[in-house]
């Protein structure tokens, strides 16, 4: 299932008064695709992911990291169409994943009681020993 999130959601995320409707849907789509590689199929709540992916290579195409104009510089984050490690987390949050969790691996019909290790007593009559309980503090 896709994540419906079109073109005029993304102009208001970037606070646009008008976006290129094409460039806009083809980043969107591109944000999709990419949000789908990492959870499948996509909660309805990854469209903020999907906004932001898509927003950030929407507001910098070029790829401009770093740019000074007279005493101003300003310096802005990777360019492209990329996740950030905590969106990716995100996605996997939203779908219900990457949570702490405990496996048990104890059996069903297992005996709950204590157990504790044998020794063998050579004193009784067959050959090979009997089975004898050492002490439980063992």
């Amino acid at each position: 299932m896709a994540v419906a999130v079109d073109a005029d959601e993304l102009r208001v995320y970037l606070g646009l008064p008008d976006i290129d409707q094409d460039r806009a849907e083809l980043m969107l789509a591109q944000a999709t695709l990419l949000a789908e590689s990492i959870v499948t199929p996509l909660p309805d709540a990854a469209s903020a992911v999907v906004l932001a992916v898509a927003g950030r290579a929407y507001a910098n195409p070029q790829g401009v990291a770093y740019e000074t104009v007279g005493p101003v510089s300003v310096q802005r984050p990777q360019a492209g169409l990329y996740m950030t490690r905590d969106e990716r987390r995100t996605l996997q949050r939203l779908a219900g994943r990457g949570g702490a969790f405990t496996v048990d691996p104890t059996p069903a019909d297992a005996d709950p009681s204590a157990s504790w290790p044998r020794d063998w007593d050579l004193d009784g009559d067959d050959p090979r020993g009997v089975w004898v309980d050492l002490d439980k503090g063992w």
